[in-house]
């Protein structure tokens, strides 16, 4: 596969054809969307071409890592999910020469050699090119120039998901514009941080399912999956048999995981999912055993790896966050930096396969440091160094 590279801005100004088109590898109405951009040039900005050369030509093990083992993790599939990095976005740039908003920000991602990043909203300093608030067309299609600049593609979004059920006019209206903008970045995904429900209940999951089946369809409509992120609780026992509580609702389980019942009822062309690793190891620890119909106390421990391999294709994304062994904090682990932990990715990664659809995201939500303004950016290096370092075990 030819890993993604963007043209310059004067190039995608000059040549609007569909020799382009099909190298920036999108639809056509995406392809006009962010040729518009391009050509309009909202905010005068610098073109860094070099960078991103620098690293691709820096990192061009296309799977056999020399003799060494497969490249568990491509090149062209290496990404960050920008709440890592979420200081160095916010940092003003009139008061520190580090890097600081999203332009900036790009450049030294794609320095360290990431291909990928993935939204944890719009928002920046308001003195970094482009204004504090970049959740509009416009600001759209200024990322994305300066995505295109650095090499670098959108995989997703963690942004607006319509709480109400049934869909608000004004809910379904701000769902489409975040469609539109994540077609000008050019989206295949976009999606949330947070659960379907907190319910444990399976009528909860059942209203849950038919909203995002809904909001899957419209979507798709748009050309783009819709996907839910999920931490430890959703990997918890459903809750549907047994005694009643004292408001009429079940109080022990069948052994089915809430995330799993949720798989089992939504649509597979419509909803997807983007599993925490570390939050899905998390849940390993916690949701071992559970209350059966019967009151007796059953064993089942979750494998995260063996849920992705029997539904391999609803995973396009992964946050890829590693941990220590904690005894004292009630999840098992503490979180660091990607590769500096006990989380073991080559076993994950050689099982769940499909190396060439998942796009692992590094994710550390401890990065940014009150003490150290550098920190975010020196540890987003390292979890990018430790992601490609790994191998498949030669057997």
């Amino acid at each position: 596969m030819t890993p993604y590279s963007a043209p310059s801005r004067t190039e995608a100004a000059d040549a609007p054809d569909e020799g382009l088109r099909r190298t920036l590898g999108v639809d056509r109405r995406r392809f006009l969307s962010t040729c518009t951009a391009v050509a309009a040039g909202a905010v005068a900005a610098p073109v860094f071409g070099a960078a991103p050369a620098l690293a691709h030509d820096r990192d061009r093990d296309h799977g056999h890592g020399h003799g060494r083992g497969q490249v568990l993790v491509p090149p062209h599939k290496r990404g960050i999910i920008l709440y890592t990095v979420r200081d160095a976005t916010a940092r003003d740039p009139l008061a520190t020469d580090l890097p600081s908003g999203f332009r900036e920000v790009f450049k030294q991602l794609a320095r360290h050699g990431y291909r990928q990043v993935e939204f944890a909203g719009y928002r920046q300093h308001a003195n970094a090119p482009g204004g504090a608030d970049l959740e509009s067309i416009e600001g759209a299609k200024l990322l994305r120039c300066w995505l295109d600049d650095h090499g670098l593609r959108a995989q997703g979004n963690h942004g607006f998901i319509p709480g109400s059920w049934p869909l608000t006019t004004a809910d379904k209206d701000t769902f489409k514009k975040h469609l539109e903008i994540a077609n000008i970045l050019g989206m295949d995904h976009m999606g949330t941080g947070g659960d379907p429900t907190g319910s444990s209940y399976r009528a909860d999951w059942d209203v849950a399912a038919d909203k995002w089946n809904a909001l899957g369809a419209i979507a798709r409509r748009e050309g783009i999956k819709l996907y839910t992120h999920n931490h430890d609780s959703a990997y918890g026992f459903l809750l549907d048999g047994g005694p009643l509580d004292d408001q009429g609702r079940p109080t022990r389980s069948s052994g089915i995981r809430k995330l799993e019942y949720f798989l089992k009822i939504t649509d597979p062309r419509l909803v997807w999912l983007e599993m925490d690793i570390f939050w899905a190891h998390v849940a390993q620890y916690k949701f071992h055993t559970y209350t059966a119909h019967d009151g007796s106390t059953r064993k089942n421990v979750f494998d995260p790896a063996g849920l992705v391999a029997r539904n391999n294709k609803r995973y396009p994304l992964f946050h890829a966050k590693d941990g220590v062994v904690s005894t004292t904090n009630g999840m098992g682990y503490d979180m660091v930096p990607f590769g500096t932990g006990v989380i073991d990715y080559t076993t994950f990664f050689s099982r769940v396969g499909q190396r060439n659809y998942h796009n692992p995201m590094v994710e550390d939500d401890n990065s940014p440091s009150a003490t150290d303004p550098a920190q975010s950016l020196r540890e987003a290096k390292i979890s990018y160094d430790n992601m490609a370092a790994l191998r498949k075990r030669r057997r």
